[in-house]
């Protein structure tokens, strides 16, 4: 079995953000920087998707939302995470991006994830939930309630948040355990 830095390393390599970027965009594709995609949105820095995603701590056979998947590389990376066992359900709010994101999971072979366009009147899915982890690629001003009531009651969220990066870990009937790691900076969410 794969450790966890193995298993991303492994993702980043069946997911190569080359494929994820606008054709003009992609010489800089190994650049540690975010890239624009159009729409006043981007491809997040490699650095940055790493964390997040060594934060997630997704495991074979997860369900997992990715909430603001734009280009579809992080719905993507979370397939090869989960494996063809799991589930991926990624939500752009930009139908034109959602489109081309959703061309660009296609055709990196996980038939087990998704893109679609979100609807603009809810935050996340919650008819396809409940979701083992959930990845928001957008800030939010707070922890998003309607985003942590379709988790598992032991699963994992993250969301940069106020400028920091949110870690927030279900415990069924308990209060959730919350905590921030670095700062960061992304485009605003959009809740309904």
């Amino acid at each position: 079995m794969l450790t966890p830095r193995d298993a991303l390393t492994a993702a980043f390599a069946a997911a190569a953000r080359e494929g994820f970027l606008l054709r003009g965009q992609r010489r800089s594709a190994g650049d540690d920087v975010p890239l624009p995609i159009g729409g006043g949105v981007t491809n997040s820095q490699p650095s940055t998707v790493w964390a997040m995603l060594e934060l997630l701590d997704v495991r074979p056979g997860d369900r997992v939302l990715d909430v603001g998947a734009g280009s579809g590389w992080t719905t993507a990376l979370l397939a090869h995470l989960v494996g063809p066992t799991g589930r991926v359900l990624g939500l752009e709010i930009l139908p034109d991006i959602a489109a081309w994101g959703a061309e660009n999971v296609a055709a990196n072979g996980v038939p087990w994830a998704r893109l679609e366009a979100a609807d603009p009147a809810s935050l996340g899915r919650p008819a396809e939930g409940p979701y083992d982890r959930i990845l928001v690629s957008a800030m939010a001003r707070a922890v998003p309630d309607q985003l942590l009531a379709q988790l598992t009651g032991d699963g994992v969220l993250v969301a940069p948040v106020a400028g920091r990066m949110a870690v927030v870990r279900a415990r069924g009937e308990d209060p959730p355990d919350v905590r921030f790691e670095g700062y960061y900076r992304f485009v605003p969410l959009i809740e309904p």
